[in-house]
This record gives C-alpha cells, sequence and structure tokens, in this order.
C-alpha cells in the first residue's frame, strides 16, 4: 500500500505539477480506491486507482467514450495511465441520490431526470462489445447467495440436492428475463452512482464499467427497488408506467400491458436482490467490509416483497425464506 501511495504521487506530480491535495474517497465494492485531488486555484479532480493486478481501466474507458457519445452526463477525463491503473477524472461531488432522499427534498426531477437519461443510454449503439446478460450469468450471480449469504450469514450449509432444486425452481424465472427484449444495461443504476454536481441537473452517471446487454427492466428496477433506499409501491408504480410508455414499440410490444411490464420489473429486480444479497455477504467475509452487512436487511426486505407480489411459496422456494 505504501508503494501504491508512493506511485499515486509520483503520477500526480508529473500530471498536474507539485502544488495540489490528495483526500481519500469512499470506495466501492471492488479493489478500485477513489481520492479527491484538489488544486491551489479549488479546482478538483478524482483519482481512480484501480490496482492493475486486479482492476483492468479499459473497459471502463470504452463504457466512458460510449455513454458521452450517447448523450449521458459521464466524467470527463482529465489523464490516464493504463499500465499503472490510475485515472484522473471530473469531480461530481458528494451529493448522490442516496444524499438527496436523506434530505427529504422532492425526488421528482431526480426520476424524471434518471428515466430519461436511462432512456437515451437503452436507444444507444454501444460500438464496443458488451457481454450478454443471460441465464448462465443470472445462475451463477445467485449461487452467490448459496455460497455466501446461507453460509456465513444464516449459518446454513446447503447440500447439493439443495442447490440443484434451488436453482431449479428459478430457471423459469431466469429463462422469462432472457427472453425479453435486449438493450443496453448500466448494471449498477442506483442512488449511490447517481450523483447531483454543484450546477445541477442533469444527474451524473457513474460506476459504469460492468455494463451488459441484458433486459429492459433491469435498470429501472435497480432504480425503483434499490437496496440502499425504500420507495412507495405506488410511486414505484407510477415511475414504471411513465417509463413503459415511453419505450420504443419494438420493445413495449414484447409485454402485454403496463402490469405485464411491471411483473417483469418485480421479477429482475428479485433476481438482482438474490445476487446483491449474496454480494454482500461476500464483501463481509472476503474482503472484510463489514458495512455491507447493514445493507442486507433492507434488501432481504425487498426480495420477501417480491416474492409475496409474485405468489411464490416457501416450499417451492425455501432457501430463498431462509432468515425471514
Amino acid at each position: 500500500m505504501r508503494d501504491r501511495a508512493a506511485s499515486r504521487q509520483q503520477w500526480l506530480e508529473k500530471v498536474l505539477g507539485i502544488n495540489f491535495l490528495i483526500e481519500p474517497l469512499a470506495g466501492d465494492a471492488s479493489f478500485r480506491c477513489y481520492f479527491r485531488v484538489r488544486m491551489q486555484d479549488d479546482t478538483s479532480w478524482v483519482l481512480m486507482d484501480a490496482p492493475p493486478e486486479h482492476e483492468d481501466v479499459k473497459p471502463f474507458l470504452a463504457v466512458l467514450g460510449w455513454l458521452q457519445r450517447a448523450g449521458l452526463r459521464v466524467s470527463s477525463l482529465c489523464a490516464e495511465d493504463l499500465e499503472l491503473g490510475f485515472l484522473l477524472l471530473e469531480d461530481f461531488g458528494d451529493i448522490t441520490w442516496a444524499g438527496k432522499c436523506e434530505q427529504g427534498v422532492d425526488m421528482q426531477p431526480l426520476f424524471e431526470d434518471a428515466l430519461r437519461q436511462l432512456l437515451t443510454l437503452q436507444k444507444s449503439e454501444p460500438g464496443i462489445s458488451l457481454p450478454l446478460f443471460d441465464v448462465g450469468r443470472m445462475q451463477r450471480e445467485c449461487a452467490l447467495y448459496l455460497d455466501w449469504y446461507l453460509p456465513k450469514v444464516a449459518g446454513i450449509e446447503p447440500g447439493e440436492s439443495q442447490r440443484e432444486a434451488f436453482h431449479a425452481s428459478l430457471l423459469p424465472l431466469l429463462q422469462e428475463l432472457q427472453s425479453l427484449p435486449v438493450v443496453p444495461v448500466h448494471l449498477d443504476y442506483h442512488s449511490r452512482n447517481l450523483m447531483l454536481p454543484a450546477d445541477g441537473l442533469p444527474l451524473a452517471v457513474i460506476d459504469f464499467q460492468d455494463a451488459v446487454l441484458g433486459p429492459p427492466t433491469y435498470d429501472l428496477a435497480s432504480l425503483l427497488y434499490d437496496c440502499y433506499q425504500d420507495y412507495l409501491e405506488s410511486e414505484r408504480v407510477l415511475w414504471s408506467q411513465r417509463f413503459y410508455a415511453s419505450l420504443p414499440d419494438s420493445i413495449r410490444q414484447a409485454f402485454a400491458d403496463a402490469d405485464d411490464w411491471h411483473r417483469k420489473l418485480r421479477m429482475t429486480a428479485l433476481q438482482r436482490h438474490i445476487k446483491a444479497i449474496g454480494i454482500f455477504a461476500r464483501l463481509a467475509h472476503r474482503d472484510g467490509k463489514h458495512q455491507f452487512l447493514d445493507e442486507i436487511p433492507l434488501t432481504r426486505h425487498h426480495l420477501l416483497e417480491e416474492m409475496a407480489a409474485l405468489s411464490m411459496r416457501e416450499e417451492d422456494y425455501p432457501l430463498l425464506f431462509v432468515g425471514t
């Protein structure tokens, strides 16, 4: 870590000169870490430090270029060093969507802007190769629940027959999601990855390097059924219907009506929450980021509500009800 700090300092001196101050910022659920770099004239940048042995910044840069071309508000790039794993990016400040929720402000303008940018994203042509969010990937994500949440948090080690039954029970749901039209997907479009810059809307979109091609329900499910927020279902339905009405005919026609769209949205949220619970447990017990255990109760609350809305019975999905 000391060598890494020295490398950061030397690289920034090369890029910016010597008159700057480095302040650590909150990291994310990866090996990347972030620092605010303040200049004497009060301008600032964000340094992404992505150790090359753990992280590759090239996918981030490829997605950044695509989103800039598409018209989303994403960071401009000041400097880069692919070999060292350093990127110097535009600083959007510290106010996230989550922070505005905590302040109890009117969220309607933020929802309107987030849905507008999401529709722009879905209509865009990436021009780069993106992974496909298919059944195989969804199953691997759901397996995190079996591998980390059940044994490490719930204290249950599922046997092979239980694991097979778990995957078999979810397979029809995952196949239904895979059958939906395919669009570009941010994959983490939620309250901690949408920033409100000092100059106001539009929202700034961050943490997009894991983008995929997947169902048009995914990013909206991430936003409305956020692991970190709990909105009224009536509000979720309203925004869901508004987004559905704005979809191109080619996508909207894949759903019987707005109710069918919303049911698929909740199915998407269910798969995401199964994954998220597993990831939170893994971050705590493998990576020592124990603060993520605090995110599990609300995520499980969402999961139980989704199972109720989708009429999923405990006898058919017993491992999903563990810990209720």
